[in-house]
């Protein structure tokens, strides 16, 4: 399989019936041998856009993860359950081979865009440049994460390597990275994409492998500005079993746009 790695292709839907759309999330949008989280999640997001039709946006996505698809067609199935004035709410199943690989229960409504907060704990902007620092490598050819992380053709991703490392003081992860997609602006589908882009933070505990996610909840707070995604990704806890793992997705004037937290299972040491 061979196709387009651009992120407006693989957000394209095909209207197979009532609520019924056909998709195809190839080989540049997986971890591995497997679809990314993240790119799912922002395809039934997508699908819940198309359902609504009423110039909302998907203002909170929470899925829960069943089984881990390859890449290829997908069928997305999505029901309104609530039209509201403000608020809409729409389930959507993502399936392959007659299972479903995704729940998600999006809720539409308007994104705040350049309302003023009236309160903001955002650390970004103080710890991360608006641009990626010069000579920090994008994930492509020779980058040691390369062979894992092929949404590296559809996105120009730079993470900060140092720091994945342990810390010293045995603090926990905080993990950086500067994300936009090739070839277009960011949008809210793209930017809740990127709430999914971070390596596990188990890294940071010497803990390396697959670690699939079970659910992630995450709130897309305003639409992002055209320019790069700065990502922050972090952890209250990594257990014996399971982890959690909080992005916060800020674009390059400094407002959150994405804010997303997940279960995942900790590989095995």
């Amino acid at each position: 399989m061979t196709t387009s790695a651009l992120f407006a292709d693989a957000m394209a839907l095909t209207v197979a019936g009532p609520g019924v759309y056909e998709a195809l999330l190839n080989e540049h949008w997986t971890i591995g041998p497997k679809v990314h989280g993240g790119a799912m999640l922002a395809l039934c997001a997508h699908a819940a856009r198309r359902e609504t039709a009423d110039g909302t946006e998907p203002i909170a996505v929470s899925g829960s993860f069943l089984w881990a698809p390859d890449p290829g067609p997908m069928q997305v199935v999505a029901s309104v359950r609530k039209r509201g004035r403000r608020v809409s709410l729409v389930d959507v199943e993502l399936n392959q081979r007659d299972r479903t690989a995704v729940r998600v229960a999006v809720t539409m409504g308007t994104p705040e865009h350049h309302a003023a907060p009236l309160l903001s704990a955002n650390p970004v902007p103080a710890l991360m440049p608006p641009d990626p620092p010069p000579g920090l490598e994008p994930i492509g050819p020779g980058h040691r994460m390369a062979d894992i992380v092929h949404l590296a053709q559809g996105c120009d991703i730079r993470p900060s390597l140092t720091s994945f490392t342990p810390r010293s003081d045995g603090g926990p992860p905080v993990i950086e990275y500067w994300v936009r997609p090739r070839g277009m602006a960011p949008d809210v589908l793209f930017a809740l994409l990127c709430g999914d882009i971070s390596a596990p933070v188990t890294w940071g505990v010497s803990r390396f492998g697959w670690a699939p996610t079970v659910q992630l909840t995450a709130y897309l707070r305003a639409r992002p500005a055209d320019g790069w995604l700065r990502v922050m990704c972090t952890t209250t806890q990594i257990g014996q079993d399971w982890f959690d793992e909080d992005h916060l997705v800020v674009d390059c004037e400094g407002r959150i746009v994405v804010q997303s937290r997940q279960l995942a299972m900790v590989p095995p040491g």
